[in-house]
C-alpha cells in the first residue's frame, strides 16, 4: 500500500475569502509582513500499490475537488505524479453509470 498526499487549492484568479480572513487576523495580530494568503485542503489516502496517477486524478476530479474553480497536486505513487495536474477532459460515461454529481438543465457538470 502506498500513501498519497494531495493539496488542493483554488485556482489562480479566483477569490479566497478564507485566505483574506486569514491574512486580515494575521494583520490584527502584527504581522503586517504576511502578503497574500491562500487556503486550501490536505488529503492523504492509501491506496494500493501500482495505482496509475490517472486513478488519483480520477478521484480529485469526481469527488474530492471542484475542477471548476479548484486545483491539486499530489505526490506519493512515484516520480510522474510529483508534478502539478492539469485539468482533463471529460471522458464519456458509460451508459447507466451515474456521473456522481448533480447536473443542470443544460447537462453541464
Amino acid at each position: 500500500m502506498a500513501t498519497v498526499r494531495i493539496i488542493i487549492t483554488l485556482k489562480p484568479g479566483i477569490l479566497d475569502a478564507a485566505g483574506q480572513a486569514v491574512r486580515q487576523g494575521l494583520h490584527a495580530l502584527g504581522y503586517e509582513q504576511a502578503g497574500e494568503v491562500r487556503v486550501g485542503r490536505y488529503v492523504e489516502i492509501t491506496v494500493p500499490d501500482g495505482l496509475p496517477p490517472e486513478g488519483i486524478h480520477q478521484m480529485c476530479e469526481r469527488f474530492l475537488a471542484n475542477p471548476l474553480i479548484e486545483q491539486w497536486r499530489f505526490e506519493g505513487l512515484d516520480a510522474s505524479s510529483m508534478a502539478a495536474s492539469r485539468p482533463r477532459a471529460r471522458r464519456p460515461r458509460p451508459e447507466g453509470r451515474p456521473s456522481g454529481r448533480n447536473t443542470d438543465q443544460r447537462g453541464l457538470h
